[in-house]
């Protein structure tokens, strides 16, 4: 698994994204950036409603995540164990079309919130490895699965 999320389980010494970007605050400036894009960009209506209306846990998690993967404090394992977004992505059927709309989110939110050009590209590169991760159907479904 850390071919297709190569950042996670490296040594924060060995991944200098987390200090690159900005430590905390970059990142949670990057996350609000993200859903505040997946809030408004029409081609992201499926996958927002994939996640609650109130998203303050979601995004809380996603802040701890993204700053493990990125080299920071190991705050998100410690809370919720090893990182299993493709289990946890599970119940949403995801295609192609919601892998490419979350990178749109991505990107946007990149773009407003990361200046060093150079370090934008590898983490835009790192992303589009984990939007193809997590995909799970070539279906045009984008809904939660039936499960019991």
């Amino acid at each position: 698994m850390n071919s297709l999320l190569p950042i996670v389980g490296t040594p924060a010494t060995a991944n200098p994204h987390y200090q690159r970007l900005g430590g905390h605050a970059a990142v949670l400036r990057l996350v609000e950036a993200f859903y505040q894009a997946m809030d408004t960009r029409a081609d992201a209506q499926a996958i927002r409603a994939m996640h609650a209306n109130d998203l303050t846990d979601t995004q809380a998690v996603l802040v701890k995540y993204l700053s493990e993967w990125m080299g920071g404090p190991k705050d998100y394992s410690a809370e919720r164990g090893p990182p299993k977004l493709r289990r946890l992505h599970l119940p949403f059927r995801i295609d192609a079309a919601a892998a490419a709309a979350w990178m749109s989110c991505m990107r946007q939110a990149l773009a407003e919130t990361c200046a060093d050009g150079d370090l934008r590209v590898e983490l835009e590169a790192a992303f589009a490895k984990v939007a193809q991760a997590v995909r799970n159907t070539e279906s045009d479904s984008t809904h939660r699965s039936v499960t019991p």
